[in-house]
């Protein structure tokens, strides 16, 4: 085969440091274009970012020599130190130690965007630790609750 195709799309999920709501309306409109640049400037496209004051899910298309695990010490590396020296907030802000990431299948991806897209209504109901909890469950993956957060 002359060419390489691939369509590698992954619904990331990871919340602030202690779970804490640093995450406001103001800071989101800035900080969700900065994470979109983090990612195009690693060849990547973002195709859905939402979350509320708590986490973030970023559903992105990445090459397929790009590994999640770098694209996610990044964007968490490169915003939380933008996020510091930008704010000059009171607490220092910061993204919990690991993450969750998923991988979407192009038939499924309308409906995580969506998803992703409504976080406030979804989260009327849920907090970030079951939501967090649930797509662990949903997607198979094993864990010991004793070392889920940090």
């Amino acid at each position: 085969m002359a060419n390489t195709f691939t369509n590698l799309l992954y619904h990331i999920v990871f919340s602030t440091k202690h779970r804490k709501p640093l995450i406001d309306e103001s800071l989101r409109n800035e900080l969700y274009p900065y994470i979109g640049g983090i990612i195009r400037g690693e060849r990547g496209i973002l195709l859905e970012i939402g979350g509320i004051a708590d986490h973030i899910h970023i559903v992105a298309k990445l090459k397929a020599d790009s590994s999640v695990a770098d694209i996610v010490r990044l964007v968490k590396a490169n915003s939380s130190k933008w996020s510091n020296q930008r704010l000059k907030r009171k607490s220092t802000f910061g993204w919990q130690t690991g993450y969750a990431a998923f991988t979407v299948s192009e038939s499924q991806l309308a409906a995580v965007r969506s998803y992703v897209r409504n976080q406030e209504r979804h989260h009327r109901k849920l907090t970030f630790q079951q939501e967090y909890v649930a797509l662990l469950r949903k997607h198979g993956i094993e864990f010991d609750p004793q070392y889920l957060w940090d």
